[in-house]
């Protein structure tokens, strides 16, 4: 059973950093694009980044580039997302999904508030 765990969000005032970081397990390879994708509250999902199977290619939003940074591990099975200068506006919940085949899966997510 494939189960992903999403941990390091938290509450943070403006201009502040977060890492955060997901773990798969489940798995038999690293054969899986990895993307985050975030939900503001009132708001529908927003795709914050992805990443390429080996690691060697990465998009952004417009809305975060230059602030934030996706990376990913494939020894322990884990992406991570390092966020910088965050904004109020980045405010929501940080999903992670994992594209493997033709299966999308996703984690609990978790939390960002961005406040003073």
């Amino acid at each position: 059973e494939v189960q992903l765990v999403e941990s390091g969000g938290g509450m943070v005032q403006p201009g502040g950093s977060l890492r955060l970081s997901c773990a798969a397990s489940g798995f038999t390879d690293s054969n899986y694009g990895m993307s985050w994708v975030r939900q503001a509250p009132g708001k529908g999902p927003e795709w914050v980044s992805s990443i390429n199977t080996g690691g060697s290619f990465t998009w952004y939003a417009e809305s975060v580039k230059g602030r934030f940074t996706i990376s990913r591990d494939n020894a322990k099975n884990a992406v991570y997302l390092q966020m910088s200068s965050l904004k109020p506006e980045d405010t929501g919940i940080y999903l992670c999904n994992f594209h493997y085949g033709p299966n999308d899966y996703w984690g609990q997510g978790t939390q960002v508030t961005v406040s003073s």
